[in-house]
């Protein structure tokens, strides 16, 4: 599997969840160290610099992170949210988030990862609460559990993004295609 962080979803909370891929069939973690967890942090562009991560914080992260996945199924399902995971993303956004600082070079944001996290679930409260969440959907391929803000004309995206599924499962269907196709002679 692609250790390369993607992102996709259209919000920094939606890519924040879909760091464990493939949750229906054979899941796949990416936040398997700190080093991981402090790349996507970085690599979001949420921060321009992180204090190194501690395993206490990955173990954090996962739980906001299963927590914000269990609330965005439940709104996208236009289902009542799940009374523990909303406690647990409340409880992290009521932490301090990151606060960007005006430098002589431009904007400049240094964190520890319970402020990013603290921003994360800040994110995730917003986009739950939002206007946005009409234009929730789950990408077709029935191998990615990836849900993203769909803004397209007409609301007619199928997938989470065209170079991590949509390719595939159109690559796919062609094959099929052809192979179910009567030989020409």
């Amino acid at each position: 599997m692609n250790l390369d962080h993607v992102f996709v979803c259209e919000h920094p909370a939606l890519d924040f969840a879909a760091t464990l891929r493939a949750r229906r069939s054979t899941r796949f973690e990416m936040f398997v160290t700190p080093e991981r967890l402090d790349a996507w942090y970085l690599e979001s562009g949420l921060v321009d610099t992180i204090t190194p991560a501690e395993e206490d914080d990955v173990r954090a992260a996962i739980t906001v992170r299963e927590a914000v996945y269990q609330l965005v199924t439940d709104r996208r399902l236009g289902e009542d949210f799940d009374r523990d995971a909303l406690d647990v993303v409340n409880a992290a956004a009521l932490r301090t988030p990151v606060t960007p600082q005006l430098t002589m070079a431009g904007r400049l944001v240094e964190a520890t990862a319970p402020q990013a996290l603290a921003t994360v679930a800040r994110q995730a409260v917003e986009l739950l609460s939002g206007p946005e969440v009409p234009l929730l959907k789950e990408c077709g391929n029935p191998e990615c559990t990836r849900v993203y803000i769909d803004r397209s004309r007409g609301m007619r995206r199928q997938w989470c993004g065209m170079e991590s599924c949509g390719n595939k499962i159109k690559a796919a269907a062609y094959r099929a295609r052809k192979k179910a196709a009567p030989a020409v002679h």
